[in-house]
């Protein structure tokens, strides 16, 4: 057997006799061609199977030359898989006839469930009930199938049967699953196993990636993913996966059209897709913009070595072509690598004058075969080139297949990343069969293959990334859990101002001292014992942007400035807003100038807790200079997170500034994920802004905003 067992959603196990059945039952086969229980059959016998296949349906002896049984019982031995293609309304009897046959793996093709309305969900669930009271494991229901190219098995409605081939298939769409297989066939590369989810009411996205992570015919792993059914797990089992082998993810679905309402900077930031995008980062799987993308990156990786390193030569016969794949190296983050000194002589030797012999090298357009071959040997025997994109461009004189055959010859010898990019159709149509069939990728246009190899090299980078172990600091989580649960049984959501800086301080996160004044006698007080000068800022559950209605005042110098204050920020937010519920008036010591940051968190309802950063103060929304990952974060999350922003250039100083305690900023993010994973009631937060200091200096909290049990 080629896999190995996987941990499945209610803790079971995938085993391989789901891919690898000694004998399957197709339940509802048909005798008549344009059924879907025909075409199902029909493919199984066609695959070249070479187990026991038994047809079942009440009304047939002989289906496809194949005895056919009546019902489930009177099958002779017991299959290990049954594929079921009957109406939605007789799947769950079905699902418990194979229980009490012994079948432990069924594959429900059938539709009419979730996606069918009310009563369709109610099928779906008694259908899963059944199979896990009874052990049977379900793919589907509402799916195209499966296919096993090493068995082979096709086990699907799919009208082909794909190259056999070392990629891996997980969709939730099954006509991304039969476009897929379409194009295997016309671009020469070809999947190991591919499996159309379906509705994925049992068997799961996550229980497919743990049994390909294992799965020896398995190299690459592409996902075409709508959403998951528990994104906790996923996140482990892609983490799992790609310590083995690269995953690829298109994810479908990352506007933010029809979102919840949420009252916080992250939430509105944060959008249906950061989670995901999080999740890849952190466990580093490539994420695919495209479909074509997603088939690009597969064959490559499958096929090609992944780059050791960022320097990349280029080799064209047209100048403007290799122009624009120089262009996209820079904005790709590869760089043009510099060429040796016996390799400029020898390109200068056997090359025409007018070529250029610096990267990239232009063989010009009357350039023949062993034009090509002189630069395509010399590039990759220089050491300081990590990968070779060869441009092409069909032209009179140009020589384009026995330039595929030579490129051919010569990436049979090298160790090397090498991408080809013969532009045009027809006339490169018998070229590009060469190189793909040869296991070199060919994309079109030279900026798109200069992308494929940066993803590449983004991969090379992960597999180099060392491990991050998580940090827990010495908290007290018990104060703050009960100061939610007074919360919580007050039916209140908010957290007060004052009881935000309690939950900051328990975490050791350092913050600005704080009071609601429901007069001006308290304000005053506070004033002095705290010092001037002070801010004021209007507290409402109705005000979430207090400047917006004239709600905050900074700088307040004396006595009299803040009798001032006070009274003309009431009226001015009773004359903006004169339905708002104020509390009162919030007061703190105002706090040294700083770089201004923003720290938050949402609860994501796939994944869980999602902990940002970004450019703080008023203009947080407007730039978006965020980045986001899934708690709990690690040392080295919370660095890349910074590193990731544009604001980072103003954390390392510019023009002479000293840079930022950035080292704070890092440890502020733990300590706000570790907040986010020991209190499940928190839904979101922000700390805005968060004053960061001068390196050694450290950060202080200057205001908070919590919501819990959202």
């Amino acid at each position: 057997m080629a896999g190995r067992s996987s941990r499945s959603s209610d803790g079971g196990k995938l085993e391989s006799g789901f891919f690898e059945p000694r004998s399957l039952a197709v339940i509802g086969a048909s005798s008549h061609p344009g059924k879907v229980g025909y075409a199902v059959l029909e493919n199984i016998l066609y695959s070249g199977y070479g187990g026991g296949v038994y047809p079942v349906n009440p009304k047939g002896r002989k289906i496809q030359g194949l005895p056919s049984y009546p019902d489930i019982a009177g099958i002779p031995k017991v299959p290990d898989l049954a594929v079921i293609i009957v109406p939605a309304a007789g799947v769950p009897e079905t699902v418990t006839e194979c229980a009490a046959k012994g079948i432990r793996y069924g594959v429900v093709i059938s539709a009419g469930f979730r996606e069918a309305g009310i009563e369709g969900r109610r099928l779906e669930k008694d259908t899963v009930q059944r199979g896990r009271k009874g052990g049977v494991r379900l793919l589907g229901p509402n799916c195209l199938g499966f296919i096993n190219s090493s068995l082979p098995l096709n086990a699907s409605f799919a009208r082909l049967m794909p190259p056999k081939g070392s990629i891996g298939v997980i969709s939730q769409s099954g006509a991304i699953c039969t476009s897929l297989l379409d194009w295997a066939r016309d671009q020469s590369f070809g999947f190991s196993k591919l499996v159309s989810l379906g509705n994925g009411a049992d068997l799961s996205e996550s229980d497919f990636l743990d049994y390909l992570s294992g799965d020896d015919e398995t190299n690459v792993i592409i996902m075409y993913v709508e959403g998951v059914s528990d994104g906790g797990r996923f996140f482990r089992s892609l983490k799992r996966a790609t310590r083995h082998k690269p995953v690829v993810i298109l994810k479908a679905g990352i506007t933010q059209a029809g979102a919840q309402a949420v009252s916080s900077h992250t939430g509105a930031l944060a959008g249906s897709d950061k989670a995901y995008e999080a999740a890849c980062e952190q466990a580093t799987a490539l994420r695919a913009d495209s479909v074509e993308e997603l088939v690009e990156l597969a064959r490559s990786l499958t096929s090609q070595r992944i780059p050791k390193g960022p320097r990349v030569a280029i080799v064209t016969n047209a100048g403007g072509p290799g122009i624009i794949a120089s262009d996209a190296c820079e904005k790709a983050g590869l760089t043009l690598a510099g060429l040796s000194q016996r390799s400029l002589a020898r390109l200068s030797a056997e090359l025409p004058p007018a070529s250029s012999l610096h990267n990239p090298v232009d063989v010009l357009g009357d350039a023949t075969a062993e034009r090509y071959t002189v630069a395509v040997e010399t590039l990759l025997s220089d050491r300081g080139v990590d990968a070779l994109i060869v441009i092409l461009t069909p032209q009179a004189m140009t020589e384009v297949d026995r330039t595929a055959e030579e490129i051919v010859k010569i990436s049979a010898g090298s160790h090397k990343t090498l991408i080809c990019s013969f532009m045009g159709a027809e006339s490169v149509e018998k070229a590009v069969s060469v190189v793909e069939s040869a296991g070199i990728p060919n994309v079109e246009f030279p900026d798109r293959a200069v992308q494929v190899l940066a993803r590449m090299y983004e991969r090379s980078l992960q597999k180099e990334m060392p491990p991050s172990k998580l940090v827990r600091f010495e908290v007290d989580k018990e104060r703050v859990k009960q100061l939610f649960e007074v919360y919580r049984k007050a039916g209140q959501i908010q957290v007060g101002p004052e009881d935000c800086r309690t939950v900051l301080g328990a975490y050791g996160i350092k913050n600005t001292p704080f009071l609601v004044a429901t007069d001006y006698d308290q304000a005053r007080d506070f004033a002095k014992k705290s010092g001037y000068p002070v801010a004021l800022k209007i507290v409402s559950p109705q005000i979430l942007h207090k400047t917006d209605v004239g709600g905050v005042v900074l700088g307040i110098k004396d006595e009299s400035s803040l009798e001032e204050a006070y009274e003309e920020i009431m009226s001015r937010v009773r004359r903006h807003m004169p339905s708002a519920e104020i509390e009162g008036v919030g007061i703190q010591k105002m706090v040294p100038e700083g770089r201004e940051l923003i720290l938050g968190m949402t609860e994501d309802p796939q994944f869980g807790p999602l902990i940002m950063v970004g450019l703080g103060g008023i203009y947080v929304e407007a730039f978006q200079d965020v980045a986001f990952r899934l708690a709990p974060v690690s040392p080295a999350d919370a660095s890349r997170m910074l590193c990731e922003l544009k604001a980072f250039r103003l954390l390392e100083g510019v023009r002479g500034e000293e840079p930022a305690d950035v080292a704070a900023v890092e440890e502020v993010l733990q300590r706000v994920s570790q907040l986010a994973v020991d209190q499940p009631e928190l839904s979101e937060m922000d700390i805005n802004p968060l004053m960061v200091y001068n390196s050694g200096g450290g950060y202080t909290c200057v205001d908070v905003r919590m919501t819990i049990g959202g």
